[in-house]
Formats: structure tokens, C-alpha cells, sequence
């Protein structure tokens, strides 16, 4: 794509508050645990691809390509024919749907009018396959607006692992993000195989956290090192006495054995110490989790850290038996790029 030279400055979409649902879950439409764009029945404005970006759209004043005005997410042409347009995504993982943030910013005369959404469980990328699955439907024909994001939660308890995308008859959507849970990511592989159990691929999600100002807290579970200092969980400079934390779930209640602890870009700003304290939970309210984990015993104790290094822990981890959740606390603040919980899933 080119830019012309009348392009302004990018015009970044404005976030949206999660509800809970959401924020207990994956976006399991994520490429950096898999997802990726098989295939459109159009992509002339903009490709399929775009839509499934971690990243919120931007929007560029002036900047235009080949086929139009650039657009940040998928957008057909205007359509002339009877029919609609229609889209198939692979997850990044197999699982169970909980809802859908489906984000037209920036898309106004252009934005499709309305979507539908169904599910399938395939074994194979291959569009033709694809093509004559079985679908089954995850999302109701739903009236969209334009510049705007559509939170939409549903109540389908089937497992998939590829969607296919109709929008009426045209136009454009920014992002499509799939907030699920993860089904099956350590099937087969039995209790003595080692894990990072709190990895975003294996189902580890990050629920509530004290300041995320540059960095959100769910970072720490992606794929890789960081990519650079906004790829990590950042809070701003502390004022006031305590320290800064998050809540995270594991996939998969386990019993941990090697914990590491990335400041990868971290130079000037990362914590001085962090600690680990952890337990089992079933159910509760985030608020809930929140007033437990004061008091959640340690799995960690106060480790001292270093800027953009990898720090390894084995011998000073307590054994707490299985956990399904931690708390994990820097002192007093700065930021983190990733945090490992090497584990054995527990029988």
C-alpha cells in the first residue's frame, strides 16, 4: 500500500470497556496464537486479514491505494449483484464462544449494515473443504452500526475451531474480535509433559489488575519475547505507598515447577522486586478474586529484578500443590514483558 502525500497523522480507534465476560475469556480470533484469514467472497477495498489485527484500527487522512481510500480492517466493494458477501477465519485455537466485539471505527458510509456469524469444527484449512462443512450457527443476523463497537454476548456451547463471517450485502468491518475459552490444549498430553499453564495459547487469561497505563496485563501471556517495550504490562510511576499486581487463570489447574520472569525492553522502568502468591478457585466474581488474593498464600516469595532480562525461578517456588490462579506483584511498579508458569496439569 502506498501513501499519498496529502496523508495526516493516524487516527487511532477508541478502546471500549469489556464486560465481564469478555474479559474472562480469549480472543481466540487472535493471530498471534494462530488465527488467520482463509478466505472472501471480496477484498477489493481492504483485505481480509486486517480484521483480525490485535491492533486497534487507525484511520489516515489522505492516504489511498490502487483501489480506493486505504482502509484499516476487511471492506468489499459495493455490491451489484444479488447475494451478500462472506468471510471464513480460522481461530487460533479450538474452543467454546462466549461473545463477539464486532468494531466498525472508522467505517462510516461504508460499514456493513448487519452480520451473522456460524461455527464449525474442521480439521483442514482448505477452502474447498471449508466450503462444504457443516456450519452451525454461533450469531443471529445482528444490525451493526457504523464507528462503533458491537459487544454481543451468546449462549452456544458447541467447539469450534473455524468461523464463517456474512455481512449484508457489503461493506466494511475493522475488527472481529471472538472472546471464547480454549477447549482441549492439553489433551493427550498427559500429567507428566510440562507446561506454561498460563500462556494466552493454552487458555491463561489475565482477569483484574490495579494499572495497566502503558501496557495491558494480558500481554504477559503472549506468544515469544516481547517485540519492544509496549508488547508487555507497564504501569505509570507510583506516588503512594504498595506496589502494583494482576489476577491471572490458568488453562488448567496444575502444580507449577519453574517460573520465569521476562523484562525484556524494561530498562529504566522496570519493577525492583515482584512476588507470586497463588491458590485453587472455583467460581467467584472478579471482585471476589480480587479481596481473596490479598491473602492468597505464596508461591513466590519477593525476588529481586533486573532491566531486560530473563529471570528464572525453580528452587524458591513453595509447593502449593494445584492453583488455578495467581496474583503476581511487582515492587513497587514499572514493566514487565512476559511471565512463565511452567507447570504439570493436575490429574
Amino acid at each position: 500500500m502506498t501513501s499519498s502525500p496529502a496523508s495526516g497523522a493516524p487516527i487511532t480507534a477508541a478502546s471500549t470497556d469489556l464486560p465481564e465476560w469478555a474479559r474472562r475469556a480469549v480472543n481466540l480470533a487472535n493471530p498471534r496464537i494462530g488465527a488467520k484469514a482463509i478466505c472472501a467472497s471480496d477484498e477489493f477495498f481492504a483485505p481480509l486479514a486486517r480484521m483480525l489485527d490485535p491492533q486497534p484500527a487507525v484511520f489516515v487522512p489522505g492516504k489511498y491505494d490502487a483501489n480506493g481510500k486505504w482502509m484499516d480492517g476487511w471492506e468489499t466493494r459495493r455490491k451489484r449483484t444479488s447475494g451478500h458477501d462472506w468471510a471464513i477465519v480460522k481461530l487460533g485455537r479450538r474452543g467454546r464462544i462466549a461473545g463477539f466485539d464486532v468494531d466498525t471505527s472508522h467505517f462510516t458510509g461504508n460499514y456493513a449494515p448487519a452480520i451473522s456469524i456460524e461455527g464449525t469444527l474442521a480439521t483442514s484449512d482448505d477452502p474447498e473443504v471449508l466450503k462444504q462443512a457443516a456450519w452451525t450457527p454461533v450469531l443471529g443476523a445482528t444490525t451493526l452500526k457504523g464507528n462503533a463497537h458491537h459487544l454481543v454476548e451468546v449462549a452456544n456451547g458447541g467447539v469450534f475451531s473455524h468461523l464463517r463471517v456474512h455481512i449484508y450485502p457489503d461493506g466494511g468491518v475493522a475488527r472481529l474480535r471472538v472472546y471464547g475459552h480454549i477447549v482441549g490444549a492439553f489433551a493427550g498430553s498427559g500429567t507428566e509433559a510440562l507446561h506454561d499453564l498460563a500462556a494466552l495459547e493454552n487458555g491463561g487469561r489475565a482477569l483484574a489488575w490495579n494499572d495497566a497505563h502503558f501496557g495491558a496485563a494480558a500481554n504477559l501471556l503472549l506468544p515469544g519475547r516481547g517485540l519492544d517495550m509496549g508488547d508487555g504490562w507497564e504501569t505509570r510511576r507510583r506516588r503512594e505507598p504498595g506496589n502494583d499486581w494482576c489476577l491471572l487463570a490458568l488453562g488448567a489447574p496444575g502444580i507449577i515447577e519453574k517460573i520465569d520472569v521476562d523484562t525484556a525492553h524494561f530498562k529504566g522502568n522496570y519493577p525492583d522486586r515482584c512476588s507470586l502468591q497463588a491458590a485453587r478457585v472455583e467460581g467467584g466474581t472478579e471482585q471476589s478474586l480480587i479481596a481473596q488474593s490479598m491473602f492468597w498464600p505464596v508461591l513466590l516469595p519477593e525476588q529481586k529484578l533486573g532491566m531486560d532480562a530473563e529471570h528464572r525461578f525453580a528452587d524458591e517456588i513453595a509447593a502449593l500443590g494445584p492453583i488455578t490462579h495467581v496474583r503476581f506483584n511487582i515492587f513497587p511498579d514499572g514493566g514487565v514483558s512476559r511471565l512463565r508458569l511452567w507447570g504439570r496439569v493436575a490429574a
